[in-house]
């Protein structure tokens, strides 16, 4: 029996009614959609910590939960697991027309991306999605979302000239923002706020920069500093919240300073 052939096996009698885990078989594919997406977030987790132990694990993880909604799918009657992997090899080729056609390949990495992109567009359109972003998926976290949405509409010219003038609508939002925050509407600050981190996000398109890493990159140095700053107050045999912000203000801008050395 192959490794997939085994986890196929297992998937089956952990959702078999008669004996399988009452758990695994009260799952439906909605219930399960939040587990797949953090099992993805966590094999990015590990990338990013280099850490190649844990990525296989989580990899496996990752994988599991594609046998899961592939094997929920096969009891319904829908598709099964090696369809799934019979859709991704079609894709593949299918996208790759410079390897497995006679297309010839582009110049460089930038451009067969572009090629590629033109090629999800006509697939788009065989779907009738004739939408420019009719299949940006709502479940992409909304930074990344963002992001996605934006590159799409610039794609057919919707588009700032240059990083310069979204600045310049990073700054208005910020303006509007204050506003709101001086009259008190919180319902309208929350939606100038959204218009903000919209702003955020088409900033970091513009830069190269995916907002999602960025944010990542951000929270973890915060976690970082904030770890620094109790360590350093437990040593004096206190914890934060025995402390004030003015101290606890200093011993961060101490594990800036350290973190530059």
């Amino acid at each position: 029996m192959t490794p997939i052939d085994r986890l196929n096996a297992i998937m089956a009698r952990l959702r078999d009614p008669d004996g399988g885990c009452p758990w695994d078989v009260e799952q439906t594919f909605a219930t399960i959609a939040p587990y797949t997406i953090e099992e993805a977030y966590e094999v990015a987790d590990a990338i990013e910590r280099g850490d190649h132990d844990d990525l296989k694990s989580e990899l496996g993880d990752l994988l599991f939960q594609v046998v899961f909604h592939a094997r929920m799918a096969e009891e319904q009657g829908l598709f099964a697991f090696d369809d799934v992997v019979g859709a991704i090899a079609d894709k593949l080729e299918r996208r790759h027309p410079h390897v497995f056609g006679e297309e010839a390949a582009k110049a460089d990495g930038a451009a067969q991306k572009a090629r590629w992109a033109d090629i999800k567009a006509a697939e788009r359109q065989a779907r009738a999605q004739h939408g420019v972003l009719d299949d940006v998926p709502v479940g992409l976290p909304a930074l990344a979302r963002a992001a996605k949405l934006t590159k799409r509409a610039a794609r057919v010219g919707f588009d700032w000239p240059s990083v310069h003038e979204v600045i310049d609508k990073l700054d208005e939002e910020v303006a509007e923002l204050k506003v709101e925050i001086a009259e008190g509407d919180t319902a309208k600050a929350a939606e100038e706020l959204g218009d903000l981190l919209f702003v955020m996000a088409n900033l970091g398109r513009k830069l190269g920069v995916e907002p999602e890493d960025a944010l990542r990159a951000a929270n973890a140095k915060f976690a970082r500093r904030f770890a620094f700053i109790e360590a350093e107050l437990a040593k004096a045999g206190r914890t934060p919240d025995q402390s004030d912000l003015a101290e606890m203000d200093g011993l961060w801008n101490a594990a800036k300073a350290a973190e530059r050395r």
